[in-house]
C-alpha cells in the first residue's frame, strides 16, 4: 500500500472503517465477550469484517485491538502475541489494497496523581501491546477514544520506544471538554509539541456535535486531523440500542467536515460498511488541502487543563518565580524535610495574582532535586489548572519531572554548556516539552546581541541536528544588570527584535535581573518591561504580585492591540485609582473565589494537608464534629459538585477535593460515632455483566462516601444475580449500575426485573456515559444519574434525604 506518512501529505483523502462490535455480534459475537479473544478464537469473522470494510472503500482498517491491553485482558493473555495476530489478520485481509492502523484504546486507569499508575507504567503497558502490533504488520498506531491527555502522552511515548511506524490520537469530549478537563485546544496544542502525526477526535457524539470540534482543529492545526463521529446518539427500542442515523445522512453530515481541511475521515459507534461505503461515494473526487490554522500558536506549554500560547499575536505570559528558595528560608525547610505546604500556597497566591505559568525551582542545600522536582510538580498538578516551567540545573530532577508532568510542560533551560543540549533536547522533543534556550556559553557572557545571537545561532542549529522542531524553543534574551553594564538592556531589546522578526522565534527573559544595584527597582523594571513589549517579549519571568509590573503589562497589552476591545484591562482595572502622590494603588484583585472559612475552602481547593490541622483547630475551639462536617465540610464538597456541573471544575479538581473531604470524614468519624448512633443510608455499586468499565462508578463511589453513604462495590463485570443477592443480604437500601458500553446497558434491566421478582424494597439508580434518563424509566429504574455529583443528589432523594 505503500508509506502512510507519504499518504499524510498527497492529495488524498483517507477513509476509514468504522465500528467493529455490531458486525461481530452478527458474526456471534456474545455481549460482554472480549471481542479481542473472540477474534482469537474466530479468525475469519475477523477477516471478513475487515473485508466488507475494504470493499466499501476504506483506505484504512483497523485491527480488532482496541481492548487489547494488559489492563483490559484476562490475566494470563499473551498480550504481544494477541496484537500480533489481530494485526497479522488485518494485513492478511488488507494486501495492497488498504493500510493497516493497529488500534490503542484506554486502558481505564488514571495517571498519577489522578490514579495510581505512573506515565512509566502506562508507557510500559502500551509498549506491550504496540510491540506485537508492530510486529504485526501495522501501517500505523492510532489511539482512539481517549480522555485523558496523559495517556495519550503516554502513547505517543510508547510508540516512540518501541518502532517508528506514524501515529494518530483520537481525543473524546463531554461537551467542551473531555473528562479530565482538557478543551480541544489543550489536546490539539499538546499533541502539536508531541510531534504526532494526525490528531483527531472520535466517539461520544454525532457529526452534528462534533462540528465545534472539528472548527477548532481547522483553525488551529497544521498537522492533518481525523475525524470519527457516532452515527448519531443512541438510544433503546424494544430492548436494542439503536443508533438513529442512517448511512446517507452520516455521509452528508460527515463529509462537510473535508470543507474544514479534514485529512481522514470515518465513522464510530454505530456505523456499519453501509455507512463508509456512503461516505466513500461523498468523498468521491475530493481533494485535501490543508487548512490555513490562523489560530496556530507560535509556541505552547500546556497542562491538562489550561494552554498558554507565546509569540505572535498572543499575550505576554507572566512567568511566576515566587517557588524558588533562594531567600526563602522556610520554603527551604520545607522542601528538605519533603513537605509542599509553602510552595502550594506561593503556587495559589501567583495564580490569583495572574501568572500564566508557575515557574518551580527547588535547587537549595540538603534538597533532593531528583525527588522533589517530581514531587513537587505531581503536587502542583493535583491543585492547578496553570501549566508549570520546569527550573533546574539537574538534568535527572528535570527528566524525573517531565516523567511526572500530563501533559507538555516547560523546561528551563537548556545552554550551551558542553553536553547539555545532547542530553535534553532529545527529551524535550520526545516529551514535546518547549524550552528555554539560554544564549550562555562557557565562562564569559555575552553582553553585546551580536554575541548572544551568534550563540543563538549555533544552539539552533545543534537543535536542528537533534531533530528538535523549532515551535519547541523559547529564546532567553538574557537580561544582564545595567548598572554593571549600561548597554545590557540594549543588547536585550535587539535580541528579541531580532528572535521576532528574522527567526519567527519567541522571547523570554527573568525581568528583574536588569535593575539588579539600583533604588527603585519597580520602577526600572516596569520601564523594561514596557520597552520589552514594545519590542516582541513573549514572556517575563517575574513575580506577579508587584501590581505596578502587572500594570505596566496590562496597559501595554492594550497599546499592542493584543487585548481585544481592551476586555481583559477593563475586567481587571475597572476600579483603579491614582495613589497620592504619583503612585498607583494597588491593582485591583482578581475576582475572589474564596469566600467561606478556611475549613470550607480546603475541601474546595483540595488543601489535605491543611485539613487536620483545621479540624483540630475547630475542635479545640470547642466546636461539634456533627457540626464541622454539616456546616463546613459537606457546604464545601456541595459547591464543588456546583462547579463541576458548570464546567467550571472538572474531573482533577474532583477528584482531589473528594479525597479531601474523605480524609476530613475519616478524621471526624471516630467523633461522630461517639454522638451519633444513627446509621448510614447503604448502598450497592457495580458495573453490570459484560462491562470492564469502573472509572466512572469508582468516582460516583467516592462521592457517595463523602455525603455519608454506606457504599459496597462490587467491581466490575457483576452478573445480576450477584448484585441482587449482596443487595438482600446487606439490606441495601439503594442498588447502583453503571455502563458504558451500549451492548452492555441492556444488562441494566436484568438486575431491575430480579429485584422486582425477588420483592426487595430497594431502589435502583442507573448512569454511565451512554445511558440516558429515557433509557432508565424504559427499563424501570428509580432514578438516572448524569455524573457523580449528580448520583450523590438522586441518591439522597431515593432515600428521602
Amino acid at each position: 500500500m505503500g508509506d502512510f506518512r507519504k499518504a499524510l501529505t498527497d492529495a488524498g483523502l483517507l477513509v476509514f472503517d468504522g465500528a467493529m462490535g455490531t458486525l461481530l455480534q452478527g458474526r456471534g459475537l456474545a455481549p460482554g465477550q472480549s471481542p479481542e479473544l473472540f477474534g482469537l478464537a474466530h479468525p475469519e469473522a475477523i477477516v471478513a469484517t475487515h473485508r466488507e470494510y475494504i470493499e466499501a472503500g476504506s483506505r484504512v482498517i483497523t485491527a480488532n485491538t482496541f481492548g487489547g491491553s494488559r489492563f483490559k485482558l484476562p490475566a494470563g493473555t499473551d498480550v504481544v502475541a494477541l496484537n500480533r495476530e489481530m494485526a497479522r489478520l488485518a494485513r492478511q485481509a488488507a494486501g495492497d489494497a488498504a493500510f493497516v492502523a493497529g488500534s490503542v484504546g484506554p486502558t481505564g486507569q488514571f495517571v498519577a496523581p489522578l490514579g495510581k499508575v505512573t506515565l512509566r507504567e502506562l508507557v510500559a503497558v502500551f509498549a506491550e501491546q504496540i510491540r506485537g502490533l508492530a510486529a504485526g504488520g501495522c501501517d500505523l498506531i492510532v489511539g482512539e477514544t481517549h480522555f485523558d491527555v496523559a495517556e495519550a502522552k503516554a502513547l505517543v511515548l510508547a510508540c516512540r520506544e518501541v518502532c517508528d511506524l506514524p501515529v494518530a490520537v483520537c481525543m473524546t469530549y463531554e461537551g467542551a471538554a473531555s473528562l479530565t478537563g482538557s478543551a480541544p485546544e489543550v489536546f490539539a496544542d499538546a499533541m502539536e509539541n508531541l510531534g504526532v502525526d494526525l490528531i483527531g477526535v472520535n466517539c461520544g457524539a454525532g457529526p452534528d456535535d462534533m462540528r465545534l470540534v472539528g472548527e477548532v482543529y481547522s483553525r488551529r492545526l497544521s498537522t492533518p486531523f481525523f475525524v470519527k463521529p457516532n452515527a448519531g446518539m443512541p438510544r433503546l427500542e424494544n430492548g436494542k440500542t439503536v443508533f438513529p442515523m442512517g448511512p446517507e445522512e452520516f455521509a452528508e453530515k460527515t463529509a462537510r467536515f473535508a470543507d474544514l481541511g479534514a485529512k481522514a475521515l470515518s465513522g464510530c459507534c454505530g456505523t456499519t460498511p453501509a455507512h463508509i461505503a456512503a461516505l466513500a461515494k461523498a468523498l468521491s473526487g475530493r481533494s485535501w488541502t490543508r487548512p490555513e490554522a490562523p489560530d496556530r500558536p507560535v509556541l505552547a506549554v500546556t497542562s491538562r487543563a489550561l494552554t498558554v500560547t507565546l509569540g505572535g499575536k498572543s499575550p505576554c505570559a507572566v512567568i511566576g518565580e515566587r517557588i524558588n528558595p533562594t531567600g526563602k528560608a522556610e520554603l527551604a525547610a520545607e522542601l528538605v524535610a519533603g513537605e509542599y505546604a509553602k510552595a502550594l500556597a506561593f503556587a495559589e497566591e501567583q495564580a490569583v495574582a495572574g501568572a500564566s505559568i508557575l515557574d518551580v525551582n527547588v535547587g537549595a542545600p540538603m534538597v533532593d532535586e531528583t525527588r522533589t522536582l517530581p514531587g513537587l510538580a505531581l503536587e502542583l498538578t493535583k491543585r492547578q489548572r496553570l501549566p508549570l516551567c520546569l527550573d533546574s540545573n539537574n538534568a535527572e530532577a528535570l527528566t524525573n519531572a517531565l516523567w511526572a508532568s500530563p501533559a507538555t510542560p516547560l523546561v528551563n533551560s537548556i545552554s550551551g554548556e558542553p553536553g547539555r543540549m545532547e542530553l535534553l533536547g532529545p527529551l524535550c522533543r520526545d516529551h514535546g516539552a518547549p524550552f528555554i534556550l539560554l544564549p550562555l556559553k562557557g565562562r564569559k557572557l555575552p553582553v553585546t546581541a551580536a554575541e548572544r545571537l551568534a550563540i543563538i545561532e549555533e544552539l539552533l542549529a545543534q537543535a536542528e541536528s537533534l531533530r528538535i522542531p523549532r515551535r519547541l524553543i523559547l529564546v532567553d534574551a538574557l537580561a544582564l544588570t545595567v548598572s554593571s553594564k549600561a548597554e545590557a538592556a540594549l543588547a536585550c531589546l535587539e535580541t528579541i527584535r531580532h528572535c521576532r522578526d528574522a527567526w519567527g522565534l519567541p522571547t523570554v527573559l527573568g525581568l528583574s535581573n536588569i535593575s539588579f544595584g539600583l533604588p527603585a527597582r519597580e520602577l526600572v523594571n516596569a520601564a523594561f518591561f514596557a520597552m520589552c513589549l514594545g519590542a516582541g517579549l513573549s514572556a517575563a519571568i517575574a513575580n506577579p504580585n508587584v501590581a505596578r509590573l502587572m500594570e505596566t503589562g496590562a496597559a501595554c497589552e492594550v497599546l499592542l492591540a493584543r487585548d481585544p476591545q481592551a476586555g481583559r484591562f477593563i475586567e481587571r482595572y475597572a476600579g483603579w485609582k491614582s495613589s497620592p502622590g504619583g503612585g498607583s494603588a494597588p491593582a485591583a484583585a482578581t475576582k475572589d473565589e474564596e469566600g467561606g472559612s478556611p475549613l470550607r475552602q480546603a475541601v474546595i481547593k483540595g488543601r489535605r494537608a491543611e485539613l487536620d490541622g483545621l479540624i483540630d483547630a475547630a475542635l479545640a475551639e470547642g466546636r461539634d464534629p456533627a457540626a464541622i462536617l454539616s456546616e463546613e465540610l459537606i457546604p464545601g464538597i456541595m459547591e464543588v459538585g456546583e462547579r463541576y456541573e458548570r464546567k467550571e471544575f472538572f474531573l482533577p479538581q474532583l477528584l482531589v477535593a473528594a479525597e479531601t473531604m474523605r480524609a476530613g470524614f475519616t478524621r471526624l468519624e471516630p467523633l461522630l460515632a461517639e454522638t451519633s448512633g444513627a446509621e448510614k443510608a447503604r448502598i450497592v455499586m457495580a458495573t453490570v455483566e459484560g462491562d470492564i468499565h469502573d472509572i466512572g462508578k469508582n468516582i460516583v463511589c467516592l462521592m457517595l462516601k463523602n455525603h455519608g453513604f454506606e457504599v459496597i462495590d462490587l467491581g466490575k463485570d457483576v452478573p445480576a444475580a450477584r448484585i441482587v443477592d449482596e443487595a438482600q443480604a446487606c439490606k441495601a437500601d439503594i442498588i447502583g449500575l453503571s455502563a458504558l458500553m451500549t451492548t452492555t446497558m441492556v444488562r441494566m434491566e436484568d438486575t431491575v426485573r430480579l429485584v422486582r421478582e425477588r420483592g426487595l424494597t430497594a431502589k435502583v439508580m442507573v448512569g454511565g456515559a451512554v445511558v440516558t434518563a429515557a433509557f432508565a424509566k424504559s427499563i424501570g429504574a428509580d432514578a438516572h444519574a448524569a455524573d457523580a455529583v449528580d448520583a450523590v443528589r438522586q441518591a439522597k432523594a431515593l432515600i428521602g434525604g
